[in-house]
């Protein structure tokens, strides 16, 4: 960050990351509101949003900011909860961060704060952009067990020329001595866990809510019956618990879930964690942060995953074959994200097909 007089648009959540990064913006010498980004909640979840709206108060008011309010409630239903149903129906694996990310944090709030004349945004994320010769670069935050990247890899240029994150270069031990130094309330908060915005939920009675389930059987690799699953849409590849085990002999291994099979409604576990039984993964979605892709980079299947060796064949400019040159990886779920990047540069990503 570099000090000017612009205006900054700060997303306060509520908690302490998003709060420092509103405090480093004003002692730079930004002009700094903050907002709190309501979205929608489900009636049957205990939601605290009120609450977390008033710690965000808190510290606008601590800080001597003006606080106003977004509601992106009809975005976060449409573009995060909506999809996250429907990809579970489709019977593949959805990402909601990366959704909340693209279509809410960095879309309706970006349009919300553009809109009241602000220069920029700026969110708690553990991430970096820099500049270079006018092309805006998405690098790994500085604290790696933080690094979020892997849920912005849909920015574009135009959305990153707008985004300060900063507290990017700072690991979290630091980010909350700082807060409680600065007199902030939320220093020694929690940090959030779940789903953007949702929480920790139970993902299983949260999609049974809105999908009719069935009991279905589970299989060993060889096809027998040797327990029971809630339905086999709720469940992803590599899962290892939500399943009743009835008809095996006794094991400390886990079981993973290797195969579902929705019209049978059956699930296929084996105590062998499931992998890639080809080097070529279809992508689709695909968005290159800037132009310049190596001929070979790294990939992350999941969140803090260790990342591999992959190609990219580009089919068209949305999606691609892409060919793993790492052996022994994990088989990812179709509807995941597979995040590209280029030592601590994340350069784009795309969806798997």
């Amino acid at each position: 960050m570099t000090s000017k007089k612009e205006t900054v648009f700060v997303g306060l959540s509520g908690g302490v990351d998003s709060s420092v990064a509103a405090l480093r913006l004003k002692k730079t010498g930004y002009n700094v509101v903050g907002v709190f980004i309501k979205t929608w909640q489900p009636d049957f979840i205990v939601c605290n949003w009120e609450n977390e709206r008033l710690d965000a108060m808190r510290v606008a008011a601590h800080l001597d900011i003006p606080f106003l309010t977004c509601d992106a409630t009809e975005e976060y239903k449409e573009s995060v909860v909506d999809y996250l149903i429907n990809e579970y129906k489709s019977g593949r694996t959805p990402n909601p961060d990366v959704m909340c990310n693209k279509y809410v944090k960095f879309d309706a709030f970006l349009k919300f704060a553009i809109k009241r004349g602000a220069d920029k945004i700026a969110t708690g994320h553990y991430a970096q952009v820099r500049e270079t010769e006018g092309v805006f670069k998405l690098s790994r935050g500085t604290d790696s067990s933080k690094d979020q990247t892997y849920f912005l890899w849909t920015l574009t240029q135009k959305q990153l020329k707008h985004t300060l994150f900063p507290i990017g270069d700072t690991v979290k031990s630091k980010i909350r001595d700082e807060a409680e130094e600065a007199g902030l309330s939320t220093f020694s908060k929690q940090d959030s866990q779940g789903v953007c915005f949702l929480g920790e939920i139970d993902m299983a009675k949260f999609i049974s809510h809105f999908v009719d389930t069935d009991k279905g059987n589970v299989l060993n690799v060889d096809g027998d019956i040797i327990g029971t699953h809630e339905g086999s849409i709720l469940y992803t590849i590599g899962q290892r618990h939500g399943f009743k085990i009835e008809n095996i002999k006794t094991s400390s291994k886990p079981l993973f879930v290797t195969e579902k099979d929705l019209e049978r409604n059956t699930i296929t576990v084996s105590e062998t964690y499931p992998k890639i039984n080809s080097p070529e993964i279809h992508l689709k979605n695909i968005n290159l942060i800037s132009k310049n892709l190596p001929d070979i980079f790294d990939a992350q299947f999941r969140y803090r995953q260790k990342s591999f060796k992959v190609r990219l064949k580009m089919i068209d400019s949305k999606s691609g074959m892409l060919t793993v040159l790492t052996e022994n990886i994990d088989r990812p779920s179709v509807g995941q994200s597979c995040v590209f990047y280029d030592n601590d540069k994340c350069i784009g990503g795309g969806v798997i097909k």
